[in-house]
């Protein structure tokens, strides 16, 4: 599952007609197939920012929820489990006539779903509950330098100065973003759920990031790939919160949203249409377009749009620290762009 590279592939066109490369010759293909792999970079990364965009909705919602009385347990289960009900026909009409995809894909599918899904935002909302938000998200993010980390260890792949530059940019302007300067104290046990939330966001992105079965047949569309994933992780929160280990609360009170009172239905159906359906479906298109290490760099707009809903929508205006540490995010992402080309 090592991260897709594209080579740079460049054809030299001298003036006039003569100096043109044919498209029919090898150099001409072997243009025509580097042009397509950076088309379809672009197209990832843009599809990337979809996902971050549509992941960043998640804070707003579940905070609306959480002030009306829902346990995180309680949302994160509505959050998966309406995602499920609502792929449940494009993940039908996907697989038709292909049912042999879901069958030879069910452990990706299983880990997909405990690992990706369930155990990353149980571990996380483990760590929001004996720390900081920002200090927890941090840890989480660093997830990214595992994703490197394995990719030099298991596959060769050292990390070249431009990725290394990328990624202390990126991760200095999210400690900027979450302006860790007044954070409180830091717990252990905190501290190990944010790296095990860590250690399931990388598992995340390879397993989103596959574009092969173990068998070597082509992979799920990520629209049966995420519905399967839902549906287990859905079950699995939905026993972790049987046993007591994480308290399952719900209620049908009104809830505050852009400061108006409205039913509890619209930030259920936002959580999990867009934060989780769309999101991870977009999340997994990009990752297979990108690779796991610059789609996970890319994926950390998420916290840039989650800055931008609530400058917009509860009027938290972003200080000076933090649109600089915007700015560094993108410097990162950019580096690391660059040296995928």
């Amino acid at each position: 599952m090592a991260t897709v590279r594209a080579g740079a592939d460049r054809i030299v066109h001298a003036g006039g007609g003569r100096g043109r490369v044919s498209g029919d010759g090898p150099a001409g293909r072997a243009g025509a197939a580097g042009g397509a792999r950076t088309a379809g970079r672009g197209a990832g990364i843009g599809i990337g920012l979809l996902s971050a965009m549509f992941f960043g909705t998640s804070g707003t919602f579940g905070a609306a929820l959480e002030g009306a009385g829902w346990s995180p347990a309680g949302a994160v289960l509505a959050r998966v489990t309406v995602a499920a009900l609502t792929l449940t026909v494009p993940a039908l009409w996907t697989l038709r006539g292909r049912w042999g995809l879901l069958r030879r894909s069910w452990r990706l599918v299983v880990v997909y779903g405990l690992v990706g899904v369930a155990a990353c935002q149980v571990c996380y909302f483990n760590a929001i509950a004996r720390m900081d938000v920002g200090i927890s998200i941090l840890l989480e993010y660093l997830g990214i330098v595992l994703i490197v980390g394995w990719l030099w260890a298991r596959h060769g792949q050292r990390p070249r100065p431009l990725t290394v530059l990328g990624g202390l940019a990126a991760l200095g302007g999210l400690a900027l973003m979450l302006n860790l300067s007044g954070a409180g104290g830091v717990s252990l046990a905190g501290v190990l759920f944010a790296l095990a939330a860590a250690a399931a966001m990388a598992v995340y992105f390879f397993q989103s990031a596959s574009t092969a079965a173990a068998d070597g047949s082509a992979a799920l569309p990520p629209v049966a790939l995420t519905w399967g994933g839902m549906v287990t992780g859905a079950g699995f929160i939905a026993l972790v919160g049987a046993t007591g280990l994480m308290p399952l609360r719900f209620s049908a009170r009104p809830v505050t949203l852009l400061h108006a009172q409205v039913s509890w239905l619209l930030p259920v159906l936002g959580l999990g249409v867009l934060a989780a359906a769309v999101a991870y479906v977009a999340g997994i298109a990009a990752a297979r377009r990108l690779g796991a290490k610059l789609g996970s760099f890319v994926a950390m707009a998420e916290v840039l749009f989650a800055a931008v809903f609530a400058w917009i929508l509860l009027h938290q205006v972003p200080t000076g620290m933090q649109f600089l540490g915007g700015l560094l995010i993108l410097a990162g992402v950019v580096a690391v762009r660059l040296d995928e080309a």
